[in-house]
């Protein structure tokens, strides 16, 4: 990523995406509940249309749906995110399929058919996206103490997912 003055928001919600293939954790926070607050692993599929899923227990706070919050930082640390959505259950044991993994199946010894296992699809809003990488010159002016303050301006944009 190298925005100059303004960064491209499709192109900076495309690196958001790319990111979050690479590390899909989260923390996810219901709206109503701040204390639920919790690291959660965003099941992706590419051919979705604004939505990801998570795998949890009918026992978890996140079993009350509703408006939630999640935050994203990418492995590398160049980009950060927050994003709004809507859990809700999801429903389909077409989706549960193609979601399930040995990764999942750690979680629910009783497997797809698990009476605790509760799959939530989170349908997309709201996101903002920061770019953090600085880039050589503005690395090495604040490393002399030199004001940055220009160089990060508008390294963000406000989208939808």
């Amino acid at each position: 990523m190298n925005y100059d003055k303004h960064p491209d928001p499709a192109k900076l919600k495309h690196e958001f995406w790319e990111e979050m293939s690479d590390s899909p954790f989260v923390m996810l926070q219901l709206d109503a509940d701040p204390d639920s607050a919790a690291p959660m692993t965003a099941q992706l599929d590419k051919s979705a249309d604004s939505a990801i899923w998570f795998f949890t227990s009918r026992d978890n706070r996140f079993a009350a749906k509703g408006p939630a919050t999640a935050t994203f930082s990418a492995k590398d640390h160049d980009l950060f995110a927050r994003f709004h959505g809507v859990l809700s259950e999801e429903t389909s044991r077409e989706r549960l399929d193609k979601q399930w993994s040995r990764q999942v199946e750690a979680w629910f010894p009783g497997g797809k058919d698990d009476p605790k296992l509760l799959m939530l699809r989170m349908d997309l809003g709201d996101a903002s996206i920061w770019s953090a990488e600085l880039g050589a010159l503005t690395t090495a002016k604040m490393l002399v103490g030199k004001d940055v303050t220009q160089d990060v301006q508008d390294k963000q944009v406000e989208t939808t997912l």
